[in-house]
């Protein structure tokens, strides 16, 4: 096999396979880490909020402390509720962004892979004519 025969079929794989695989694997990680983060920040923010109501349940020493540590149960719980919301909401739209951009990288992908197979027909179809060329010509001496 010809050094030009290696390295287009070395091309060929990096546009193909190699490049769409190392793209599509570094934006997984990129979603990934920004997943670990979101849940990290989530985590940390229920983690507080629930260490701050321990420490407010811990002030409670008569009626009216009970009654206030009450009441603001229900405004902790909303805080809480609109938290789950909007963590829920960076999910997916960290999701669809992951989705799209995966989505390019298989049509570009799909795009390289497409041109090289059209290539190499394109190639072998020359190779054939040529090679009919020869034998017409060699059987046009042999007359």
């Amino acid at each position: 096999m010809s050094k030009k025969a290696v390295n287009d079929m070395q091309r060929q794989i990096e546009n193909t396979v190699a490049g769409p695989a190392r793209t599509f694997a570094t934006l997984m990680l990129d979603h990934i880490e920004k997943l670990t983060s979101l849940q990290f920040e989530s985590a940390r923010t229920y983690a507080d909020t629930g260490l701050r109501q321990a420490r407010a349940a811990l002030e409670v020493k008569d009626p009216s402390d009970l009654q206030s540590y009450v009441e603001k149960q229900q405004k902790v719980a909303n805080e809480l509720s609109e938290r789950f919301k909007e963590d829920v909401e960076k999910v997916m739209s960290l999701n669809q962004a992951f989705a799209s951009k995966a989505q390019k990288v298989a049509q570009e992908s799909s795009k390289e892979a497409s041109q090289a197979m059209e290539e190499e027909a394109r190639k072998a179809a020359q190779a054939v004519e040529k090679e009919s060329k020869k034998q017409t010509q060699a059987a046009a001496k042999g007359k």
